[in-house]
């Protein structure tokens, strides 16, 4: 660990704004499982720490007003703490950047002759199924 906070894009998040908190890991691992606190939970306030108020907001609309993220993989509390810390900054990264505008298409003629097709299927199976006699109306 570095000890000079998380760098998300050009900011960086100093670690006293960070909270860690250490866990007993579940699953396998046996007594070193039960007794060592090696699972990790990494939590950020995103409205009061000290990132620009317009990152801030976006992230607040995005992931809400806390962020967390857990790491319990590895039996080693330096691994699972590092595993954290970038699994935030993966999160953090993803809300800031900006989702790509769908350019609105149109369907290929092959398309819906290949949909129709599939719907001409569809019926017949389906008119196949019926009773002999159901094809007369009342």
């Amino acid at each position: 660990m570095s000890g000079d906070g998380l760098r998300l894009g050009r900011w960086v998040i100093p670690d006293a704004e960070l909270e860690e908190r250490f866990d007993t890991a579940g699953g396998p691992g046996g007594q070193h499982a039960n007794r060592n606190r090696t699972a990790v939970t990494l939590r950020l306030e995103v409205e009061s720490c000290s990132l620009p108020p317009e990152v801030r907001d976006t992230l607040v609309e995005k992931l809400g007003a806390t962020v967390e993220v857990a790491a319990s993989e590895s039996r080693s509390q330096w691994r699972n703490r590092a595993v954290a810390r970038r699994r935030l900054t993966e999160k953090l990264q993803s809300a800031l950047t900006e989702d790509r505008r769908r350019s609105a298409t149109r369907p290929t003629r092959a398309s819906k002759e290949r949909r129709l097709k599939s719907k001409r299927a569809r019926s017949e199976l389906k008119k196949s199924r019926r009773r002999p006699d159901a094809d007369r109306g009342p």
